[in-house]
């Protein structure tokens, strides 16, 4: 009778254990979700001052072009594409914004100076999304590759969290790492 009092305690604790980490596992989803809805709008509102900038007319007209459809094609892009769009995006800033006078351009322009803060300010937001959200994917990654997870299937349908991998560098000229700027 004792053992089977020992057994079933035993199952308990491991019921409540798995139950446990399946609760987690799902709180890191959620977390997931929630980093990745924040990164979305962080692109989206990067893109939207990009392309409203672009078609400002404070930028000469080659440098508009460059910016609009690289911001017009981060905001279209299908999911398979986002990466590669939003990264081509950073080129385009980088390219547009390589230098200080034109910065100082669009800063003297009638209302440069809210659109480039805008912009700085979009620019700033969008690694540390990337950040949190790829932080989220590897506490979850690190929670599903345990055999307990595999073998009782605790993840349930949820499928494997993917990290967004782009090249989010901010131009130097609008608060990268420039000599003489705080970052």
């Amino acid at each position: 009778m004792t053992t089977l009092i020992w057994i079933v305690a035993a199952l308990v604790v491991i019921g409540i254990y798995l139950s446990w980490t399946a609760g987690r596992l799902d709180r890191l989803h959620t977390r997931i979700d929630a980093a990745r809805a924040a990164l979305d709008a962080q692109l989206l509102r990067r893109a939207s001052v990009a392309q409203e900038l672009a078609t400002a007319g404070v930028l000469d007209p080659a440098a508009s072009i460059v910016l609009y459809q690289a911001a017009h094609a981060a905001r279209q892009a299908e999911e398979e594409q986002r990466e590669v769009a939003e990264s081509e995006l950073s080129q385009a800033l980088r390219a547009v914004f390589a230098e200080e006078p034109q910065v100082e351009a669009v800063r003297v322009a009638p209302g440069g100076e809210e659109s480039l803060g805008e912009l700085t300010a979009a620019v700033r937001r969008v690694p540390m999304a990337r950040r949190f959200h790829n932080d989220a994917v590897r506490a979850a990654r690190a929670v599903r590759t345990h055999r307990k997870v595999r073998w009782f299937r605790l993840a349930g349908h949820a499928p494997f969290p993917m990290a967004f991998e782009m090249d989010d560098e901010p131009p130097v000229a609008l608060g990268g790492d420039a000599p003489g700027r705080s970052a």
